[in-house]
């Protein structure tokens, strides 16, 4: 099988594409801060940031293809830490970027929907970006400067995912089941919404991509939902306790990155090349029969 090389592997979106990319590639995933060993996946430690240890691991893999989901994507720690965020959200990926010109192999890029300032909803790929905070900024320069570098590269956009925890990382809902569960208060926003899709749908996303994709693409779900009536729909689904779910908007929670208020990504070119997220009900309860 032709060799694959995910980084990032030790991450939510990097440990469900490494499930399934398996399947029709040699996978070769990396992590730095979080060792992971991955049954029938090629596990490597890597540093990103150091471009010559970078460059050793595509001259000993040989790989046939990238998909770059490696990131520091908390946006509050990107507002507070940007030099650090910075040399891996925007210099590692534009090295990687480089290299895969050098080898004249597909590269993958895994952006988000908060290169948007959520005003303008929902967005194609033919629209504007206009982040505003610090990590919607480093994704638009990854994203310039990965396509200045190798005009091959495929840039994904993503959407809010969410799905079953991996041995290192966990989706927006296990807190959220836990608080509820435990019938503590759950605040959350009315004026916020967003196209969420789970894990391993964007991980086939990210797959037909790579077989079909050119340039930008958005891989986000068919449903525009609130966080406020995502939780809805979780404590109906998972049969939950509701008494500690609570509305509130997003000016009542200090945080130290902006957030915008509607990022919803229109996802038609994807739909249209084959794309086939479930409804958030569907996922919701696919992964209850799993949890």
């Amino acid at each position: 099988m032709k060799k694959l090389l995910i980084t990032g592997a030790s991450g939510f979106l990097g440990w469900h594409l490494c499930q399934i990319a398996q399947q029709t590639w040699d996978i070769y995933g990396t992590h730095f801060c979080h060792p992971i060993k991955i049954p029938d996946i090629n596990n490597i430690k890597v540093n990103l940031i150091d471009f010559q240890e970078v460059k050793q691991i595509f001259s000993d893999i040989q790989p046939s293809a990238v998909i770059h989901t490696a990131a520091q994507s908390q946006p509050n720690f990107c507002q507070t830490h940007p030099h650090e965020s910075y040399a891996i959200n925007v210099t590692a990926s534009c090295n990687i970027a480089g290299l895969c010109a050098d080898y004249r192999i597909p590269c993958i890029f895994t952006s988000t929907d908060l290169v948007f300032d959520g005003l303008n909803a929902p967005y194609r790929e033919t629209d504007p970006v206009c982040p505003v905070n610090t990590y919607g900024e480093q994704k638009v320069m990854a994203e310039q400067g990965m396509l200045e570098r190798y005009p091959r590269t495929i840039v994904c956009r993503m959407p809010l995912m969410f799905g079953t925890a991996t041995p290192t990382a966990t989706s927006f809902i296990q807190p959220f089941i836990k608080t509820l569960k435990e019938e503590n208060d759950l605040n959350l926003f009315i004026d916020e919404f967003r196209t969420p899709v789970s894990g391993k749908t964007a991980a086939k996303g990210l797959l037909l991509a790579l077989e079909k994709a050119n340039g930008l693409i958005h891989l986000g779900g068919r449903e525009r939902i609130s966080r406020y009536d995502f939780g809805r729909l979780l404590v109906d689904v998972f049969q939950l306790p509701a008494t500690g779910l609570k509305a509130c908007r997003q000016q009542d929670v200090k945080m130290a990155a902006p957030r915008p208020a509607d990022v919803s990504l229109d996802s038609s070119k994807a739909f249209a090349m084959g794309y086939q997220p479930l409804s958030l009900q569907e996922e919701l309860e696919a992964l209850r029969l799993f949890s």
